[in-house]
């Protein structure tokens, strides 16, 4: 409970200069010191914080774990499109998948493109390759003794692995890539982090490598963090290499559905996808050849407290969208399906999909919930079977986002869907 004389008399500290907003917590209880700094804000801003004040987690546990100087909580919208057939290595399930926007109109397209997928019997998706990755840069004389560094990191990938992974009781080192550039030596460490996001684990696993090269090498560490790793920054290695989880979906949508669902010819959303997503993005320079693929991605971000600044990379996505005549060749052998009819095959490949169900904000109550309501919170069995499974339904969640975006346009009912909903 907060106690408003403390949290006033404290307010009035911080105005007198006695003690600053950042130390409020070394007097109070992390409830009153948020009361405390909302008064303050209050009389310096003349802002009103009656509904920031009003939150359902933990202050205690947010200051600890989440956020400095709490003030309170922001709320946003929670929608749920669904449900959303996907059959993955993990992922096995209809899913309703809970989206945290601000954005009309956003739930339900993607709402509409869950809708097509189920009824042509689901999303196929697989994780393809799990490594979070820290990238270190030390100082060498020269590109001779570069390469000498080069050469050892490669011969002793085991004293490195013993190192890093003794830090940490979950997280395995999977490789070391090294790059020479002049007199710079960076070193990519790729860690397998289980059901963790796992960008501290490998920060601090990494830390424990770089004193073994120091001690071993003329190499000397400038920073943990050289910028090849690379977080939360547009980066082509993301896009080759990946980071965290390297996840991609496909459905075959028969002709009859995307006509009925989306009013349009698989032709036409192909034509798109081509003339937009491929053509367009190569013009523009565009590390991401998708629609908007970002919208899911930050949307079940927000929702189930993952790090949002990581949609940077986290939407680095390609879309492929093909009309296709007859069907898949396994079906028309098997004598169950119309060769005539044809379907439209979409894909999704997401290259950088930083995820975890524990640890972070999946602890907060909301977003806690909304990782139950998806079957993930917590570790899975064996580990990292829930990062993975998550993974695959936003992946299954971004196709759908593609499938229906694509198709709106193809229909030219964007801007009249946005008009009809008032957005």
């Amino acid at each position: 409970m907060t106690d408003d004389a403390d949290a006033a008399a404290l307010a009035e500290r911080v105005r007198a200069g006695d003690i600053r907003l950042y130390e409020l917590d070394d007097h109070a209880d992390a409830a009153t010191a948020a009361a405390a700094r909302r008064r303050v804000l209050e009389r310096e801003t003349g802002a009103a914080l009656d509904v920031t004040a009003d939150y359902a987690f933990d202050p205690e546990r947010a200051a600890d774990a989440n956020v400095e100087n709490l003030v309170g909580g922001t709320q946003l919208p929670l929608g749920v499109a669904g449900p959303l057939a996907v059959d993955g290595d993990a992922a096995s399930d209809d899913y309703h998948l809970p989206l945290a926007t601000t954005e009309g109109a956003l739930v339900a397209s993607i709402n509409r493109g869950c809708s097509a997928i189920t009824a042509a019997g689901g999303a196929n998706a697989r994780v393809t390759k799990r490594g979070m990755t820290r990238a270190p840069v030390f100082r060498v004389a020269d590109v001779t003794e570069g390469a000498e560094v080069a050469r050892w990191v490669d011969d002793n990938v085991a004293a490195l692995r013993e190192a890093a992974e003794a830090t940490t009781s979950h997280g395995t080192l999977e490789e070391v890539t090294h790059y020479v550039v002049g007199d710079n030596v960076y070193l990519r460490f790729a860690y397998d982090t289980a059901d963790a996001m796992g960008m501290n684990m490998a920060t601090i696993a990494t830390r424990a490598a770089c004193e073994v090269v120091e001690a071993e090498t003329p190499a000397s560490l400038v920073a943990l963090s050289g910028n090849l790793c690379a977080d939360k920054k547009p980066a082509a290695i993301n896009a080759v290499e990946g980071r965290g989880r390297t996840v991609t979906a496909d459905v075959h949508v028969p002709r009859d559905v995307v006509e009925e669902r989306f009013g349009v010819a698989p032709e036409a959303v192909a034509e798109v996808n081509t003339r937009k997503n491929l053509v367009g993005s190569a013009k523009a320079g565009s590390l991401g050849f998708n629609a908007h693929a970002a919208n899911v991605v930050a949307a079940v971000f927000l929702a189930t407290g993952q790090d949002a600044a990581q949609v940077v990379e986290g939407s680095n996505c390609i879309t492929t969208v093909e009309a296709r005549e007859g069907v898949r060749a396994s079906d028309a052998s098997a004598g169950t399906a119309d060769e005539s009819a044809g379907e439209l095959y979409a894909s999704v490949n997401l290259a950088s999909l930083e995820v975890g169900t524990v640890g972070g904000g999946t602890k907060l109550p909301t977003q806690a919930e909304a990782l139950d309501v998806l079957g993930v919170r917590g570790g899975g069995d064996p580990a990292g079977s829930n990062a993975d499974e998550l993974a695959e339904v936003i992946a299954a969640g971004a196709l759908a986002g593609e499938l229906s975006l694509l198709a709106a346009l193809a229909s030219r009912h964007l801007s009249s869907a946005h008009e009809e909903l008032g957005r």
